[in-house]
């Protein structure tokens, strides 16, 4: 189970990640609440130029990077026309059918408004319409304004971002977390839950670990890269939630996952192979702790893995994470068991990282 020593919850932590508001780009009030949690459990907190947090425990032995990433999917305005309605681009992968009729809240310079996306009543579609769906370039945000000086007068302007509305939820199955932004603010919720166990435990490991929120993951993993060259490290994690395929409809030819099923690990994606000598500590450590792992093919798309395994001369590098339901929306579920059972693998594999493993890890496979 999430460690519960003192007065701490896995929780409220990634409850206060998620509802916090960070579209690529503008990341720093997810930064300030990760920063808030690690800092009384590192030994150091910094960050690279654009953004990226870094928290830092130990002083000695290989440097091993566990990072989830900041940002969230977003919307930018890019143009108030003369109704005072709002014209946007995505910040990230957006399926332009799960946003019509969706709330999401504005941030100006003036402070935050909450909007609607248009959506055109059944009653007004053609076949034709109805058959082919909304694309992006015809969707626009309704902040009830009457005029576009009205929307400018409350601090609106080109750039702007906007975020889906969608507060943290625990359902009826208490076990299941309903919210925006859990891609991928759990995977910077699990990091800084390592170090946590790793300070509440004193647990003696022989490395130096470095719990990191990167940036701008959803615009191609530019953070990751910055990150990186912050850390250097010897080793690396990237922790991003999966698709989970236990819901109608949803299946894949290659992976087959589901919530409660326990943590998920990508044995290949777009851009990365992971470390194999990893991926066989992580499935000895599993099997000890008797923790099941699944397992994840990834043919379009990448996660931070991508750019830190390129850091420098290389750094062996694997991806893992937890299933999760309706990503790349405005609200996903995943399962606190899959998180419980992430945390304890990673702390047991940070234990094992010692400088003769890292160096075997550091020859390939």
């Amino acid at each position: 189970m999430l460690h519960t020593k003192v007065k701490h919850s896995f929780q409220t932590m990634l409850k206060d990640l998620t509802e916090t508001a960070g579209a690529p780009g503008h990341e720093r009030s997810v930064r300030e609440v990760m920063e808030r949690y690690v800092q009384p459990w590192a030994d150091e907190v910094t960050g690279d130029r654009l953004g990226s947090l870094v928290a830092k425990k130990g002083s000695q032995g290989p440097r091993i990077m566990i990072a989830g990433h900041l940002d969230e999917i977003g919307l930018m305005v890019t143009r108030i026309d003369d109704k005072g309605f709002l014209r946007f681009q995505p910040l990230g992968g957006w399926w332009s059918q799960v946003l019509p009729a969706q709330r999401v809240e504005l941030f100006t310079r003036k402070g935050k408004l909450l909007g609607v996306i248009g959506s055109k009543p059944p009653h007004m579609m053609s076949a034709e319409e109805a058959r082919k769906g909304v694309s992006l370039e015809d969707l626009f945000i309704d902040l009830g304004v009457e005029s576009k000086e009205e929307a400018e007068e409350l601090g609106v302007r080109p750039g702007d971002f906007a975020i889906p509305y969608s507060p943290f939820t625990e359902m009826a199955n208490s076990n299941r977390w309903l919210a925006k932004a859990m891609d991928n603010r759990m995977g910077c919720a699990v990091a800084a839950e390592v170090l946590y166990r790793l300070r509440q435990d004193n647990v003696d490991h022989p490395n130096q670990v470095f719990a990191v929120g990167t940036v701008m993951e959803e615009v191609g993993c530019r953070g990751a890269k910055t990150a990186a060259a912050a850390v250097n490290p010897d080793i690396a994690f990237a922790i991003d939630v999966g698709i989970a395929t236990d819901s109608p409809g949803i299946s894949s030819t290659h992976s087959e996952s589901k919530l409660g099923g326990g943590p998920i690990m990508v044995l290949y994606d777009a851009r990365h192979i992971p470390n194999q000598g990893l991926v066989h500590l992580a499935e000895e450590v599993a099997e000890e702790l008797g923790i099941k792992i699944q397992y994840e093919f990834i043919q379009r798309g990448a996660t931070d893995a991508a750019n830190i395994h390129l850091n420098e001369i290389g750094v062996p590098a694997v991806s893992m994470g937890v299933p999760s339901r309706y990503i790349h929306s405005h609200a996903s579920i995943i399962d606190k068991r899959d998180c419980e059972q992430l945390v304890d693998l990673l702390v047991e594999m940070v234990k094992r990282l010692d400088a003769d493993k890292v160096k075997e890890l550091q020859l390939g496979y």
